[in-house]
């Protein structure tokens, strides 16, 4: 793999790529620590600006955290949705009308609204997961009890595979 140096994580298309798991505290004033390798990126891509809202899926409890220029082409993709489709109204109510402009401030946290933090259910612990382009903000204990339940079911013949990972090679 050899040693990166001081470059941000990118994609091929020069796109910041975010991996990993990180478990951070929140803090008494709903704040999360951004991973200082992540930090540098989301200088870089965003001048540290990013949006915070809510994963629609109610099964995935969490929030979703994009960079800006990420979550504005998202954004425009959401609101481009026929509106009288009630599905994307739906999406569009929850996601859009969710969302929280926040920017990093001097030590790299982010504060996350309190409507926000009681949707997921954030607790002291949460893990922040990389996901490529965005970032996922679970409750630890809520993260954990949910992968164990994943693996147990994600690559089973009643899971029912899709023809894409069908013909993935992993």
């Amino acid at each position: 793999w050899g040693s990166r140096g001081n470059y941000p994580p990118l994609g091929g298309d020069g796109e910041a790529v975010f991996l990993g798991v990180s478990t951070l505290n929140l803090d008494a004033k709903g704040r999360i620590a951004i991973p200082a390798k992540h930090r540098e990126t989301l200088a870089q891509t965003c001048a540290s600006r990013v949006v915070v809202t809510i994963n629609p899926n109610r099964d995935d409890r969490c929030l979703w955290l994009y960079p800006e220029n990420e979550w504005r082409e998202i954004a425009r993709n959401l609101s481009r949705l026929p509106p009288m489709i009630r599905q994307n109204q739906l999406i569009q109510r929850l996601m859009l009308g969710h969302a929280s402009e926040v920017e990093l401030d001097g030590q790299g946290r982010v504060l996350l609204p309190t409507e926000l933090r009681e949707y997921a259910g954030l607790g002291k612990r949460v893990s922040l997961v990389g996901q490529m382009h965005k970032f996922e903000i679970w409750d630890e204990e809520i993260w954990s009890g949910s992968r164990e339940q994943w693996l147990g079911e994600a690559l089973t013949e009643e899971s029912g595979m899709s023809e894409e990972l069908k013909g993935m090679r992993l």
